[in-house]
């Protein structure tokens, strides 16, 4: 019987989730089949691109913090 695969599996197969079995069987179906061998290479390009992403938090925000630190308690208000 052959196992019907979902975006969800598609997922798991990526973040290494599946059984040796299921990623046999997944990698047959990306060797047959042109749509989800589309789909993981967007799926892939997709992560990548927001590994990428750096993320900082503003000015305010980091001064803020580090305003709080240096403050006796801790506790005053922003």
């Amino acid at each position: 019987m052959t196992k019907s695969f979902t975006q969800n599996d598609l997922v798991r197969y990526i973040y290494q989730e599946m059984t040796a079995a299921e990623s046999e069987q997944f990698v047959q179906l990306l060797h047959v089949n042109p749509l989800m061998m589309q789909e993981y290479l967007e799926v892939l390009e997709t992560i990548e691109q927001l590994d990428s992403l750096l993320m900082e938090p503003s000015e305010k925000i980091s001064t803020e913090i580090k305003n709080m630190a240096q403050s006796a308690t801790g506790l005053e208000k922003v």
